[in-house]
C-alpha cells in the first residue's frame, strides 16, 4: 500500500530553464546514482533480474530502466509520482513480462522525487545511504555465493559430485586448459611414432630411418 506517500508529490524546472536537468555535472551524477540505487531498491524488479526473468540481460535492462527515469528529468519540465511510476510498470512489462499490480511501484518513485528535491539542495546523505545500503547487499549475495561454492561440511561428497557433474555436461574449458591440452596431444604422438631399437645377433644397435607421421 502507498503509507504515507505523496502521490501527488511532483517537481518543476525553474523559470526559463527548458528541462530539470541539474547544470551542475557532479550534481547531476548524484542524481542520476540516487535514481539507479532507487531502482535496485525495487524488489519486485530485483526478483526479476535475480530470475532472469528478462533473459540474459536481465541485469543490463534493469541499468536501462534507471536511465529511462533520469531521462524524464532531462527532457522534461514537470515530472510527477505518478508519471515515474508508470514507466516502472510499463517497463517492468515490456522487459520482463511481468505485471506488477501490489503499488511496490509507488514509493519507489516517490523516493525518486524526494532524491531530485534534495539534490536540489545539494542534500546528498539519502543517496549517500542507499548506496551503502546497495554495497552491503552486494557482499551479503556474494558471501552467501561462496559458501554455497564451498559445499556441505558435514557431507563433502555432494559437491564434489556436482563439481563431476558440472564437468561432464560440457561447461566450457578456459583457453589455457586447452592450449595444454594440445600440446600434451602432440608430445604422446612424437614419443608413438619414435621407432624400437632393433639389435642385430652380435648386439649391434642398428640405425634406422625416421619414419613419417601418418596423415589424417
Amino acid at each position: 500500500m502507498s503509507g504515507n506517500v505523496d502521490e501527488l508529490a511532483y517537481v518543476e524546472a525553474e523559470k526559463g530553464k527548458a528541462s530539470l536537468e541539474f547544470e551542475d555535472e557532479k550534481q547531476m551524477a548524484r542524481f542520476e546514482l540516487g535514481v539507479s540505487m532507487a531502482v535496485y531498491k525495487w524488489e519486485a524488479l530485483d526478483l526479476a533480474v535475480q530470475n532472469s526473468w528478462g533473459g540474459p540481460e536481465s541485469a543490463e535492462k534493469r541499468d536501462w530502466v534507471s536511465a529511462i527515469i533520469v531521462d524524464l528529468f532531462k527532457d522534461g519540465k514537470i515530472v510527477d509520482v505518478s508519471l515515474i511510476e508508470e514507466t516502472l510498470l510499463y517497463a517492468m512489462m515490456d522487459e520482463f513480462e511481468t505485471n506488477c499490480d501490489d503499488d511496490s511501484a509507488l514509493p519507489i518513485a516517490a523516493l525518486v522525487i524526494d532524491l531530485y528535491k534534495q539534490c536540489q539542495q545539494l542534500e546528498f546523505s539519502t543517496v549517500d545511504s542507499l548506496y551503502a545500503q546497495w554495497k552491503e547487499r552486494q557482499e551479503t549475495r556474494q558471501s552467501t555465493k561462496d559458501i554455497q561454492i564451498g559445499g556441505d561440511p558435514w557431507n563433502p561428497d555432494v559437491s564434489e559430485c556436482e563439481d563431476e557433474s558440472d564437468a561432464e555436461d560440457g561447461e566450457q574449458q578456459p583457453p589455457a586448459m586447452v592450449k595444454d591440452m594440445d600440446v600434451d596431444v602432440d608430445v604422446d604422438m612424437e614419443a608413438e611414432d619414435t621407432p624400437e631399437p632393433v639389435v642385430d645377433e652380435d648386439g649391434f644397435e642398428l640405425v634406422q630411418k625416421k619414419g613419417r607421421k601418418p596423415r589424417y
